[in-house]
């Protein structure tokens, strides 16, 4: 458990409660000088472009202000919301702003649109969800990336899935991932398990991989749950090969922008062509490395601390001076 390679949690809480004692006031007075560090950087342009791709809304975006104004809550009343780790990382932003600006906040997996302008960490892909306003909440899960030694033509000729498949009993079932167990459970070619017990089909279940045992694979199955796939992230930092469906979900990584065949391999919902496409780039490895080059350049924008604190807070500020304009 504490050698997996994910994110400590431990450590994660201890940070967040620490920055509760620093003065609302001091990080406040920073905010400008945060803002301003936009001007001096060369990758102006490509910083307000993904603040633009976060936060769609514009102040002709139509929605019900009295439903807005009904739901939101001011940041100095802001509730702990559940799971904590979502109060703490929106917390973390909002801190600089105006503790009388009013925002709704919304945690957990997020798969639906939302009726007015909402902070959540996902939101379904498409051009009607202008509503649904990212920022980078969960990360301590979500956002986790590796460095990863092993070439891709040392790795086994075999795609990996562990992961929850969900049980009818709980009411959690991820039908997706209940497709694929049923159709390539026990090939050779894809080492397919659930780590929960699933009712009907116990032989389903195995212990779980760390992902440095993951990464001894060529292909690692990135497949969508209750929004996205948790580890679309740090496959795609590895020299690995994400395989899904096309994606319907996204997150701070901007899924929505990832380009199927040349950032992941992409498969029919169905997987009826999972076989064919494995067996293609294992004898295709030229191509298979580039799939994995362009991943490492797509990772690449999000390994900047500074940049994507800068890019946070230009998120919420441009939501704040939309939403809060008139109140």
């Amino acid at each position: 458990m504490l050698h997996s390679g994910k994110n400590s949690k431990m450590k994660f809480f201890a940070k967040a409660y620490m920055r509760q004692c620093i003065p609302s006031w001091l990080s406040r007075r920073l905010l400008r000088r945060e803002l301003l560090q936009l001007e001096k950087r060369n990758d102006r342009e490509d910083i307000l472009r993904r603040v633009d791709y976060y936060c769609k809304l514009t102040p002709e975006t139509p929605y019900n202000r009295e439903d807005f104004i009904r739901q939101a809550v001011s940041i100095k009343d802001q509730p702990v919301i559940q799971p904590k780790v979502y109060y703490f990382d929106a917390m973390d932003t909002a801190r600089y702003f105006d503790r009388h600006y009013r925002w709704v906040l919304k945690a957990g997996d997020v798969a639906d649109l939302q009726s007015v302008p909402t902070i959540l960490k996902s939101r379904p892909i498409g051009d009607n969800n202008h509503c649904s306003v990212v920022l980078n909440l969960n990360k301590v899960r979500h956002f986790l990336f590796v460095n990863d030694s092993k070439a891709w033509r040392d790795k086994r000729d075999v795609a990996i899935f562990r992961g929850d498949v969900g049980n009818p009993k709980d009411g959690n079932v991820k039908p997706n991932r209940v497709v694929f167990m049923n159709r390539w459970y026990g090939h050779p070619l894809i080492d397919a398990a659930s780590i929960d017990y699933i009712e009907g089909h116990p032989e389903w279940q195995k212990e779980k991989l760390t992902i440095g045992e993951h990464l001894d694979y060529k292909f690692v199955m990135s497949l969508e749950g209750n929004d996205v796939a948790s580890n679309l992230k740090w496959v795609m930092s590895s020299n690995s090969i994400a395989v899904t469906p096309r994606l319907t979900c996204e997150t701070w990584f901007m899924e929505g922008t990832l380009i199927p065949n040349y950032h992941y391999i992409e498969v029919k919902p169905d997987f009826s062509d999972l076989e064919e496409r494995l067996t293609y780039y294992i004898q295709h490895p030229e191509e298979a490395e580039a799939i994995i080059r362009h991943a490492h350049e797509y990772v690449a924008q999000f390994q900047d601390k500074k940049r994507e604190r800068l890019i946070s807070l230009l998120v919420l500020k441009k939501y704040f001076d939309i939403t809060n304009s008139s109140l």
